[in-house]
C-alpha cells in the first residue's frame, strides 16, 4: 500500500530554497499555459494529494520553503490559482498569470521530489506484482474521490478520468510526469511537458 506517513511529515530531506523572487534570474518567466496545460497541472497536484494524505498542509509548508508566500499566503489563494482548471466545478475565467504559473511549477516539482520514493515504487517493474497492484488501487481510489469531489462530472474529460478502462493509462502518465519533474531540471521538464500541444 501507499505509505502516506512517509510523506506527511514536512521535515523531509528536501532542503529549503531561496525565495521565489530571487530565483527568477535566468529562468523563463513568461509561461502561459493553454487549457490542456492547466488541466494537467491541476491533475498533477491532485495526484500529489492522493499520494500524501496531508498533501494540502505539505503544499503550504512547501510554499514557505520556496519563498512563495506572496503568491500563496494561504490555502484559499492556492485554491484560487488551481481553479483556472476548466474541469473544476467552480472555475476562474482568464489565463493564469506567468508568475503564478511558474510558482505552481516550482511547488509541484518540490512536492514531486519529496514523493519520489513513492513514485519510484509505483513505476518499478521490480516490485512484487500484488503489492504494486495494491498501491495503484489505493492511488486510484484516492484520486477518484478527489476528482468526484472537485471536478465537473458533466465534462467528458472528467468522465474519462472516472472510467477504469480509460483512467488507468492516464494515471500512469501523470505519475510518470511527476517522477520526471523531480530533481534537478525538473521545472524545465515539467514546463516543456505542459506546453506540449500533443493530446
Amino acid at each position: 500500500m501507499i505509505n502516506a506517513t512517509t510523506t506527511s511529515d514536512p521535515s523531509s530531506t528536501v532542503q529549503p530554497q531561496k525565495p521565489f523572487e530571487q530565483k527568477q534570474s535566468g529562468v523563463q518567466n513568461n509561461t502561459v499555459l493553454g487549457r490542456r496545460g492547466l488541466e494537467r497541472l491541476d491533475l498533477l497536484l491532485l495526484v500529489v494529494e492522493s499520494l500524501d494524505l496531508n498533501g494540502g498542509e505539505a503544499m503550504l509548508w512547501a510554499t514557505n520553503q520556496l519563498g512563495l508566500q506572496k503568491q500563496f499566503p494561504n490555502r484559499v489563494e492556492l485554491w484560487k490559482r488551481r481553479c483556472h482548471n476548466p474541469l473544476r466545478r467552480a472555475t476562474r475565467r482568464g489565463d493564469l498569470s506567468s508568475i503564478d504559473t511558474e510558482a505552481l511549477l516550482r511547488l509541484l516539482c518540490f512536492m514531486a521530489s519529496r514523493l519520489y520514493p513513492l513514485l519510484h515504487q509505483l513505476l518499478s517493474s521490480r516490485e512484487p506484482e500484488e503489492l504494486n497492484l495494491q498501491r495503484w488501487t489505493l492511488l486510484d481510489q484516492r484520486l477518484r474521490d478527489l476528482i468526484e469531489e472537485r471536478m465537473n462530472p458533466r465534462r467528458g474529460a472528467v468522465q474519462r478520468l472516472l472510467r477504469p478502462e480509460q483512467s488507468q493509462p492516464i494515471q500512469r502518465e501523470l505519475v510518470l510526469t511527476l517522477a520526471l519533474a523531480a530533481g534537478n531540471g525538473g521545472v524545465d521538464r515539467l514546463r516543456a511537458s505542459l506546453l506540449d500541444p500533443t493530446p
